[in-house]
């Protein structure tokens, strides 16, 4: 499981997401910068930037 936490590039935020691939979770982060930071345009460096913060989750759902 791959998890974003929106805070480590958008300082204050307090918005997270979980997905098994890379892909849906830059998709959901893109989607939620978009909506809730009014970003309009999504350059290859804002994806590369997620893409680095993207963390594996170890968590086990219960």
């Amino acid at each position: 499981m791959k998890s974003f936490e929106c805070g480590t590039l958008v300082p204050g935020c307090n918005w997270h997401t979980r997905a098994e691939e890379d892909a849906e979770v830059v998709r959901r982060a893109i989607e939620h910068l978009r909506a809730d930071h009014g970003e309009d345009t999504i350059r290859p460096a804002m994806v590369d930037n997620i893409k680095a913060r993207i963390r594996e989750d170890h968590k086990v759902d219960s």
